[in-house]
Order: structure tokens, then sequence, then C-alpha cells
């Protein structure tokens, strides 16, 4: 695939992980290092294109009255300075793509579950138990170079913590202070970078795609088509950036 057909495809990934909460970082950091070849360019990138899908998605959200801090906020305290701790962190390449890959994988099984697994009582989710879990998650998403949505979502979607578009909402929010708190994070540590030539035309693609994607979200269009293929989409991610960094495998 030649560079000019980057925002083509970064509009395709962002319009089917927006239309379930997702910014799309784990996908534009796959892409990017096939093209880029400084590291912290690539996580910088990624960070920054997620930004712009997912405050898209937000204000939808709110807009709609699906956002709600009071559900939300004990999801976010921790996962916010442990993002920033985490994107400071400096990893080989290697071990982040590593790291990145494994972490998707389980993502992408959770993801599929939520579509196959049966009805169940809902799990009430205490106010100390949701701070350890945004801030694991929050670390996770500062290591890893993405907001982490997409790693809380398929969690709190397989315990039926609340309805798919609350979810959503939340996994939102939850990649937006995160990926803002990670970008500085890079920055205070020296490792942010962008290539100002290509930022643009991806901030473009993404934002057009982000736009339509939370559009039908939330919109509550029949999104378990899209829903599916971006699971099987993230589980493709996590396998490729496994094969090609722990073993030089191209698929």
């Amino acid at each position: 695939m030649s560079v000019e057909y980057l925002p083509i495809v970064f509009f395709l990934i962002a319009l089917f992980y927006s239309s379930v909460g997702f910014g799309g970082g784990s996908s534009y950091l796959a892409i990017l290092s096939l093209f880029l070849t400084d590291f912290y360019e690539i996580r910088s990138t990624a960070l920054i294109l997620n930004i712009c899908v997912v405050s898209i998605g937000t204000l939808f959200y709110i807009k709609n009255r699906v956002f709600n801090l009071k559900k939300f906020w004990p999801f976010l305290v921790a996962s916010i300075p442990l993002a920033y701790l985490g994107a400071q962190l400096r990893l080989s390449e290697a071990s982040f793509f590593l790291i990145l890959g494994t972490a998707l994988i389980l993502a992408g099984i959770f993801m599929l579950l939520r579509f196959v697994k049966k009805k169940m009582d809902t799990k009430a989710f205490s106010n100390p138990n949701k701070v350890i879990l945004g801030g694991g998650i929050g670390l996770l998403s500062g290591i890893s170079g993405i907001g982490g949505g997409i790693f809380l979502s398929p969690v709190l979607n397989l315990l039926k913590w609340a309805n798919p578009r609350t979810v959503a909402s939340l996994a939102s929010v939850f990649i937006l202070v995160n990926s803002i708190s990670g970008l500085i994070g890079l920055n205070m540590s020296g490792t942010f970078t962008w290539n100002s030539e290509l930022i643009w035309q991806l901030i473009v693609a993404v934002v057009i795609g982000g736009s339509i994607g939370s559009y039908l979200s939330n919109k509550k269009f029949n999104l378990k088509f899209l829903g599916m293929l971006t699971s099987i989409l993230v589980l493709y991610v996590g396998f490729r950036l496994i094969l090609l960094h722990g073993f030089g495998i191209r698929i």
C-alpha cells in the first residue's frame, strides 16, 4: 500500500471504531509502523488522531444525553495520572508492540464474546472497583499509546455494567482524557514528535470518518455488523503486531 492511500484507510478505520465508541489508535499504530521509522512519531500521531475522533464522539454523546459524569468519574480519576505515567515509560519498540498486540488480542476476543454471550445479570460496580479497573487500564493505555477504551469497553459490555450506548459513551470520554494525558506525558518526557505534512491529511480523514461513525452510533442504528467487523479488525491488528515485531513475519 502506498502512502497516498493512508487518508482513505484511516477514514475507514475511524468510521468503524467510532461507531462503537473507540478512536482507532491501535490500527493507526499498526499501519503507521509500516510507513514511519520514528517510533515516537508513530505513538504521537496515533494519540493525536485518537483525540480528534473521540472528541467528536464525546460531543455527540453529550448532545444526546448519553454521557453521565456521575457514573463515569470513578473510572477516570485514577486513569488520567496513570496514563500520564505510562506514557513516560521508555520501552523498546519490540516490547511496546508485543504488549500492545497481546492486549489487543484479548480485547478482540472479549469484543466478539459480547455478540455471542447469552444474557446475564447486571453486575454492580462499587466506586473503588471502578477506580481500580480504570486506573489499571489507564496505565496500560499510557504504555501502549492508545486511549484504553478498547480494553475497558469489552469488559464492561461482558459484565452488562450498562447498555451498550452508555458503555460506548464512557469508552469515548475515557479514550479522550487518557489520550490527552498520554500526549502530555510524551511531551514531558521529550518523546513527542510529528510529521506536519502527513498529520493534517490524516486528521481530516479521521474527523470525517469519526463524524459519520459517531452519528450512526448516536442515532441507534443496528451496528452489530460494524461491531463484529471492528472486533475482527482488532484481532487481526493484535496478531499482526506480534508476528511482525516478535517474529518478523508479515501478514
